[in-house]
């Protein structure tokens, strides 16, 4: 191996070399979490939708919901993978934000109505992306991705216990407790008209969280919305060990800060926790507000946690710290 003088290293010299390729390698082997909310650099009530992106380019977006403002969001860019928790219209995305920045945190507006279609399926459409659902929720959106020209078979399945590969991202599909109602004006006709005049929901199966294993060997537990499951213990951190975790603190409607305080630290036990879901205004200015659960959740947890402010890029590594945007 020859240097930049064009002498010849030795075996020492090669080594080193090698270290200071490979440790630069190392460097950039982090996966980047980017928040989409409403408000840029705040934590507003109804945001939801994050951005995952393996070190490969591989990139997921997790429940889209309200706060994306439809395909042409700028923020978006490339999509490989759309998940889905589950159906309910702020995870779905009945309805979403005209613009980023366009309301106020504290009262965030969903002026665009695409309960017919939602924001999901309109996202994956334009982006040509794959969207990966268990249950039985991959006949329905595939069935509207039908209906507004796109392939059906781009809603594939993944069963709990299973797996599939999407570029380097293995993802598979863990239990929620929680429903999984479909409203009858997503489904539309005959039946969506009976549906929505008697009140009732169809129903697309169990809901469900996710765990991402990416290429730099990060377990990431997307928990959707969820009470305490035993097999936040058994499967999440018992079988693929997820280092980071992105848990929903919103109380009533899913898990209460000190609920979810209790999953992240005597149930999964990771590195890093990402809040989510918790329903309040969150952040001014970007800093917590006083009295919030968000505010009890970082006060009950023992690891860091990262609040998802909108816009902000944070990067973890293999074990699951954050090492940029933290």
């Amino acid at each position: 191996m020859m240097n930049a003088t064009g002498k010849f290293l030795g075996l020492a010299g090669m080594m080193m070399a090698a270290g200071v390729v490979f440790g630069a390698s190392a460097q950039a082997s982090t996966v980047k979490v980017t928040p989409l909310g409403a408000v840029d650099g705040e934590f507003c009530p109804l945001d939801r939708a994050m951005i995952f992106e393996d070190p490969d380019g591989t990139r997921i977006l997790y429940d889209a919901g309200r706060t994306v403002a439809g395909p042409d969001d700028a923020r978006l860019g490339e999509i490989d993978v759309v998940l889905l928790s589950h159906m309910h219209g702020d995870h779905l995305g009945d309805r979403h934000i005209e613009a980023v920045n366009a309301s106020e945190c504290g009262k965030p507006s969903f002026p665009v109505d695409v309960r017919s279609i939602s924001n999901t399926v309109q996202i994956a459409k334009a982006k040509d992306a794959l969207i990966v659902t268990g249950s039985e929720m991959p006949p329905i959106l595939g069935g509207k991705l039908e209906s507004i020209g796109g392939d059906p078979k781009k809603s594939v399945l993944v069963r709990f216990g299973a797996s599939r590969m999407v570029g380097g991202v293995k993802i598979t599909t863990v239990p929620a407790v929680h429903s999984n109602g479909v409203s009858g004006s997503f489904l539309g006709g005959p039946l969506g008209e009976m549906l929505e005049k008697s009140g009732v929901t169809a129903y697309a199966g169990p809901p469900t969280g996710y765990v991402l294993t990416f290429s730099n060997g990060l377990s990431a537990y997307l928990s959707g919305d969820t009470g305490i499951t035993a097999e936040q213990d058994k499967v999440v951190r018992g079988h693929y060990d997820a280092k980071l975790v992105v848990m929903n603190i919103g109380d009533t409607f899913t898990t209460g800060p000190n609920e979810a305080a209790y999953v992240i630290n005597d149930l999964v036990m990771p590195a890093s926790v990402i809040p989510s879901h918790a329903n309040e205004w969150a952040t001014d200015g970007g800093m917590v507000r006083a009295g919030t659960r968000t505010e009890a959740f970082i006060n009950a947890v023992d690891v860091p946690v990262y609040l998802p402010l909108s816009g902000k890029i944070m990067e973890f590594d293999a074990g699951g710290v954050c090492t940029i945007g933290c």
